[in-house]
């Protein structure tokens, strides 16, 4: 039976060398298997012992840790210069769909033969470091993730036009929170007011 840290070690070995697949990894490591003992492995994986581990693993383990280097990556970046003129940080918001299969998870059905969830990030562009993040089902709107989230007063949210909803943005303007995003070809609006802006500026600001 693999310990939690060496069960780690392979799904690190996993993700940094792209392998998809249990059979993939097992079959990486084991055309090297004189050399496992550096990574502190043992000298022959069995898939049935890493899928048992996988199984059996307590995800709260993961979760302390990933925590833990989160706020080392978050100290060593916050001295580090972004590529934005603004005064606040800015986010970028956004959500990636995630396929699962649908006999193993049925209770993330999203049509009759497909399966999946959604994950909603929040990453702070100094670092590229994830400032929040949340799994819901896959039916889930994009828009509801606006109601859970804590907006930041004074910094800049980018988000894409899945996040249209009027009342929701009228919270972050009250939040003291600033948002970009694009709108959709049949949004109606009408311009309450203008202010005199120096165009060459700003031409020269976007095009830096």
């Amino acid at each position: 039976m693999l310990t939690t840290q060496e069960f780690f070690r392979i799904k690190a070995f996993a993700r940094l060398t792209g392998r998809e697949s249990l059979r993939k990894t097992v079959l990486c490591l084991n055309a090297v298997s004189s050399h496992l003992y550096h990574l502190g492995l043992p000298h022959r994986l069995i898939r049935s012992n890493i899928a048992l581990a996988n199984h059996r693993c307590l995800w709260k383990i993961f979760y302390d840790f990933a925590m833990i280097l989160l706020a080392e990556a978050r100290t060593f970046y916050q001295t580090t210069p972004h590529d934005f003129n603004f005064d606040g940080c800015v986010y970028a918001l956004d959500s990636t769909t995630i396929d699962l299969c649908l006999s193993m998870f049925p209770w993330a059905d999203v049509r009759k033969a497909k399966s999946a969830v959604k994950m909603h990030t929040v990453i702070n562009l100094q670092g590229k470091i994830p400032d929040f993040i949340l799994v819901s089902t896959g039916k889930s709107h994009d828009v509801r993730v606006m109601d859970i989230l804590e907006w930041e007063a004074g910094s800049w949210y980018a988000m894409d036009r899945g996040y249209l909803d009027f009342s929701r943005r009228y919270r972050i303007h009250q939040c003291g929170t600033f948002f970009v995003t694009r709108s959709k070809k049949n949004t109606q609006y009408q311009r309450v007011y203008s202010s005199p802006v120096n165009k060459v500026q700003v031409y020269c600001v976007i095009n830096e």
